[in-house]
């Protein structure tokens, strides 16, 4: 499954871009390696466990799978908590923002080429 068809990916690139807006370029130049942890490791996506619920919707068992495979493929096991959904929403989002961060800096090194 390509990226951009994961569940909710233009909301989640649509949060990357308001992060970066929030930066001045040098920020970025300075923190190009680190964007994926500052844009979605600092911070929760989802607080609240009805509003994770909320945000999951139906997708919930396709979002574990991505989480599940993901995890399993870094890791060699599954670390987050399928119970709580506020985890589960924000692995999920800490997932896709890594697919999106990566193709920023790539957009960014297209330019300077």
């Amino acid at each position: 499954m390509k990226i951009q068809n994961y569940y909710k990916h233009d909301e989640i690139k649509k949060h990357f871009y308001d992060f970066i807006e929030e930066h001045d370029k040098e920020w970025i130049k300075d923190n190009i390696d680190d964007l994926h942890y500052h844009a979605f490791n600092t911070d929760y996506y989802i607080i609240g466990t009805y509003q994770a619920k909320e945000w999951l919707s139906d997708e919930v068992f396709n979002v574990i799978n991505i989480i599940a495979d993901y995890e399993n493929m870094h890791f060699g096991l599954v670390n987050t908590d399928f119970s709580d959904p506020e985890k589960v929403v924000n692995m999920y989002t800490y997932i896709v923002g890594e697919y999106i961060v990566n193709d920023y800096i790539n957009l960014l090194e297209e330019k300077r080429a």
